[in-house]
């Protein structure tokens, strides 16, 4: 390695190519060895030899690729896509989220983009425009979380478990058309939207961070329409204590209707008699909702 390249992870495991410059390959076996992680490459070394696949050209980490039956047995890996549409699935068996982390903190740590925060704050569009900032992955598995520094010396911390939503488009910000993401995640009980602005490259991963997260959270669940009503109230801002009026509502029926949407992990119950607040799934299933209006 060079002065210029430290070591972040070296550990054994499991790894293949799933895909070649686009095209699947289906007749392929894991190899097992050392993946090592540096701040500029992943060096995969097995008895057949070593292979380096250099962050720049990472494009994203996706989300599946079972090319055969011996990778779709495996339940956990990592797919790192390259930006010439290769893919090479890496797996660390327990330590394979931990190490997916690692990889995102190597890629996007200390990284500066425009950011705009609150953009949308209680569904609010906000005043305010884009300042510099530069961002942080804690890469702990059990508490994953992404710091962004504003230039103004606000700190906003995202939850990545908490990210219910992630548009991605273009936009104007500070003269230039630039790739943006609108990210939704909470702020206190406050559902806001934070808005990125950066290079494709780092855009592309940054969103597969945060899709890790929408995907953790998504789930179909059968609501009523009483049940929308009750979360729309939540979403908007309105108390729980406040929605039986809100609504026109008993308080009894209320209270059924949050005991059945703690149990499909729409609501979180803060404290007995009666207080909740929106858990991701029921931000997302409450946003639907509004926007189908």
């Amino acid at each position: 390695m060079s002065q210029s390249e430290y070591k972040i992870a070296d550990t054994k495991g499991r790894f293949l190519q799933a895909v070649k410059q686009g095209r699947r390959l289906k007749d392929v076996e894991w190899s097992s060895g050392r993946i090592i992680l540096s701040n500029k490459r992943i060096i995969l070394v097995s008895n057949d030899g070593k292979q380096a696949l250099p962050l720049a050209k990472v494009a994203s980490l996706t989300g599946r690729y079972d090319v055969n039956q011996t990778v779709a047995e495996v339940s956990d890996y990592v797919s790192v896509r390259l930006k010439n549409e290769s893919v090479f699935l890496l797996s660390m068996g327990s330590g394979t989220e931990e190490f997916e982390f690692k990889l995102f903190g190597a890629m996007l740590d200390q990284t500066q983009m425009s950011v705009k925060h609150p953009a949308v704050k209680g569904g609010v569009i906000q005043d305010g425009g884009y300042e510099r900032a530069k961002l942080k992955i804690n890469t702990e598995p059990e508490t994953p979380e992404l710091t962004v520094a504003l230039e103004s010396g606000t700190l906003v911390t995202i939850e990545i478990d908490d990210v219910g939503q992630v548009d991605s488009g273009k936009q104007s910000v500070q003269g230039s058309e630039r790739p943006i993401l609108k990210v939704e995640h909470t702020e206190g009980e406050t559902s806001v939207q934070t808005y990125f602005a950066g290079k494709s490259h780092t855009m592309a991963v940054l969103e597969s961070l945060f899709n890790k997260g929408v995907r953790e959270a998504q789930g179909s669940v059968e609501l009523s329409e009483t049940e929308k009503q009750v979360l729309m109230g939540l979403y908007s801002g309105v108390s729980p204590f406040e929605i039986p009026d809100f609504l026109g509502m008993d308080v009894d029926e209320v209270e059924d209707i949050y005991d059945r949407l703690i149990e499909v992990d729409v609501l979180e119950e803060v404290r007995r008699r009666r207080e909740v607040s929106l858990k991701t799934r029921g931000r997302n299933i409450a946003s639907e909702v509004i926007n189908e209006q």
